[in-house]
């Protein structure tokens, strides 16, 4: 069962799926959320939703913008040479991104039950039940709480989240405005100049999104902001209210950064906010979700099917809690570079400076859209531990050799084997791929955990993922 219907939630049902494990998803909404808290998809994300072939659905409803003012606003171009087929950010609202990755789980079989609220949770060796408040009570063999900052799972099995609280509160909201566009724009033009924390975005028919610094943190933080104080805010921070009126919704959220201690506890696991929240600067949450997902979706599996090697479902936290952390890290220092004091200015503008180095500002622009992360599975070649970009290959693309969701020996020898693991892994001869090592073995998530030439290595390393060899 996998618990929250998000992004994260309905990708890790779909990675699940894929894999042939039959998957409950339990939401406690009876609708999808019409609240746009995610705008933007980042290179990664569109690598993975590629790999699964899917990507062109996202593609056709978005549009694609420069990576430029990413990091803490600081607007530079955007850095040449990334390492990524995808160099921009795809900027699709977070209600279509769900509604696409719900479409693509239920196309591969995936049951979404609305309406259904967990209350408890027990586990024992063999599985997890749980009850609904409607006192119905289920019960699986896993469990993934995607359910966001507040998760109930996280709570029901006493998981700790420490970290920082909100210090400052933003509001942000869909309306109408009386003003026209000529006049929004000057103004939040002029204001985004110091205040990064701000803005008035037309989406169309009249109705702007609209982001503005709070008065203060509130203290009950599932209660909306009202209208009024969109509009006292905007009067404190711009001098207009822009006559706003008509709100779709109303929200707001904080700079809070807290992450779980452990993303396990015996049969249960958490991914995505459940896990970890942090300040949106960067527009990274959807996507880190999306990445968990997609790290923990295969593991999960070969542990259900019973293939998975001791200790694979432990390396989901092992790898994923170091990343969280590092975002968290660098979204705290983005929050602090838009901090209007005098020290914090400074600092932006030492950044700035040094961002006018190209390495600079490409490992920064990297470590955003997390093209950049290398697993730690030892030393070795330079591939190893990080994913391989979609490269060319004698017939297509690599990525669309991963739809199915199984392990992959790029070999450009001719000479190595995966006999044994044939039902786990392809293999694919060519020569002419655009490979500077002589073979790469690539989990289903597409990370590279072994490079070479010798069939001796590769025989010794595909346990360590793979499993034990079928001998008939």
């Amino acid at each position: 069962m996998v618990v929250g219907a998000g992004p994260t939630g309905v990708m890790l049902a779909s990675e699940l799926r894929l894999q042939g494990v039959n998957v409950l998803v339990l939401e406690r909404d009876a609708q999808p959320t019409e609240v746009v808290r995610a705008l933007g998809m980042h290179a990664r994300t569109m690598e993975v939703l590629e790999q699964r072939g899917v990507l062109d659905r996202f593609l056709e409803h978005g549009h694609t913008h420069p990576l430029r003012s990413y990091v803490a606003g600081i607007d530079k171009p955007q850095p040449e040479g990334l390492d990524t087929t995808h160099p921009y950010v795809l900027a699709l609202p977070q209600p279509v991104t769900e509604r696409l990755l719900t479409e693509h789980a239920v196309e591969l079989g995936v049951e979404i039950r609305r309406d259904s609220e967990v209350v408890a949770l027990s586990q024992d060796e063999r599985g997890v039940t749980v009850e609904l408040a409607d006192g119905t009570r289920l019960r699986s063999r896993y469990l993934v709480g995607c359910d966001g900052g507040r998760s109930t799972v996280r709570k029901l099995v006493g998981i700790g989240f420490p970290g920082e609280p909100s210090r400052v509160d933003t509001l942000l909201g869909e309306m109408r405005l009386t003003a026209d566009q000529d006049t929004v724009t000057a103004v939040t033009t002029e204001i985004r100049k110091t205040q990064k924390l701000f803005g008035a975005g037309h989406l169309g028919d009249g109705v702007y999104r609209v982001v503005v610094p709070a008065a203060e943190v509130a203290e009950d933080r599932t209660v909306a902001p009202t209208l009024a104080e969109f509009k006292r805010q905007l009067m404190a921070t711009a001098g207009t209210d822009f006559g706003v009126h008509s709100p779709r919704w109303l929200s707001r959220f904080g700079d809070a950064t807290r992450q779980a201690e452990r993303y396990r506890a015996d049969r249960v696991l958490l991914a995505g906010d459940a896990a970890h929240i942090h300040p949106p600067i960067g527009g990274q949450g959807l996507n880190l979700g999306i990445q968990d997902a997609f790290n923990l979706g295969w593991k999960l599996a070969a542990t259900v099917h019973g293939w998975a090697p001791e200790g694979l479902l432990d390396t989901y936290a092992a790898e994923r809690h170091p990343v969280a952390a590092a975002v968290l890290d660098q979204t705290r220092a983005q929050m602090e570079l838009v901090s209007l004091t005098p020290g914090a200015q400074a600092v932006r503008r030492l950044i700035s400076e040094l961002m006018d180095f190209e390495e600079v500002n490409r490992y920064l622009i990297e470590k955003i859209i997390a093209v950049g992360i290398r697993y730690d599975f030892g030393a070795g070649d330079p591939l190893l531990g990080r994913r391989l970009r979609n490269i060319d290959l004698k017939q297509g693309r690599l990525y669309e050799r991963m739809h199915e969701g199984r392990g992959l020996l790029l070999d450009r020898t001719g000479l190595l084997s995966v006999s044994g693991w044939a039902d786990r892994i392809d293999h694919i001869v060519d020569a002419d791929a655009e490979l500077d090592v002589p073979a790469v073995l690539l989990r289903p998530d597409g990370h590279v955990v072994w490079v070479g030439a010798e069939q001796q290595g590769l025989v010794d390393q595909l346990p360590n993922w793979f499993g034990a060899a079928r001998t008939s």
